[in-house]
């Protein structure tokens, strides 16, 4: 870390006098490539809905890991999260109802879940308001130092793995008679996402974590020609919207989360525009 704060210092930026921003941009940095990359295999496997059934899952088991009395709520939801998806592979592996549906199902029992364990005996929802809302602002050095582990993987994974999801989201059957495990492979990559998700909850909120994952790749989407464009343009939009959501957040004081999140709807805006140029 202090060689980062080094570069921080070198650089012309009034709000980099401060150590938590100097966190907070690195983390963005992770954060971009990181979400960028998910944010592609999650809009190919069709899976934007899940991924937002994931948080409110997340959210379930810090309320879990707060009424267990654990030190750091974090760790009990990231059990619960993997729990949760690997459930829902199982059921949707042996079920004849349609993925939306599931994900209804699922979405609406961890909300319903969450909210009576956060209020159970009379209990105050405020302190869980940080998870609802995030801040990046928080965002501790050995925090930084377990997403940049988490990003290592997920690239490690979306290198070894990214081909292969992308055809079983395009044409299952093709993948199936190339000799691909599907249902490993979705399972893997739904437990991925399952860490990141509630790995990033109390930094970036349940609120608006879905756009996250959705909105770069939606965004790469409109202007991408290729594959390799498709995932380069989308890590891009990533990080852009994280530097000048933090940078919005500290000029006007508004929430870092919410800002990027804003950021990245713009961004579709006017990749939707170019594309209906191009069209």
């Amino acid at each position: 870390m202090a060689l980062w704060y080094a570069i921080c210092d070198l650089l012309p930026f009034e709000m980099l006098n401060w150590t938590f921003m100097c966190n907070a941009l690195l983390a963005v940095f992770l954060m971009g490539p990181l979400f960028g990359t998910l944010s592609t295999m999650i809009v190919s496997g069709r899976m934007s809905f899940f991924s937002d059934a994931l948080g409110h899952s997340a959210f379930t088991g810090i309320a879990v890991g707060c009424i267990c009395g654990f030190a750091a709520p974090t760790w009990a939801a990231v059990g619960f999260s993997v729990g949760f998806a690997l459930l829902f592979s199982f059921v949707r592996s042996r079920s004849n109802q349609t993925a939306d549906t599931l994900i209804g199902v699922f979405s609406s029992a961890a909300v319903a879940l969450g909210i009576f364990l956060a209020t159970y005996g009379g209990g105050s929802f405020a302190r869980y308001n940080r998870y609802l809302i995030g801040d990046v602002l928080s965002v501790t050095p050995g925090e930084l130092g377990m997403l940049a582990v988490v990003l290592l993987l997920v690239l490690v994974f979306w290198y070894l793995a990214g081909n292969k999801l992308t055809l079983t989201a395009i044409h299952p059957q093709l993948a199936s008679s190339r000799g691909i495990r599907i249902g490993l492979l979705q399972t893997v990559f739904t437990a991925a996402v399952a860490v990141v998700v509630t790995l990033a909850i109390s930094w970036v909120g349940l609120m608006i974590l879905n756009s996250l994952l959705v909105l770069p790749a939606a965004s790469a989407r409109n202007i991408s020609r290729n594959l390799r464009q498709y995932h380069l343009f989308s890590v891009l939009f990533a990080l852009i919207a994280g530097i000048l959501g933090l940078i919005l957040s500290y000029e006007m004081g508004s929430s870092s989360g919410a800002s990027i999140s804003l950021i990245l709807a713009g961004i579709f805006a006017v990749t939707f525009c170019f594309r209906k140029v191009r069209a």
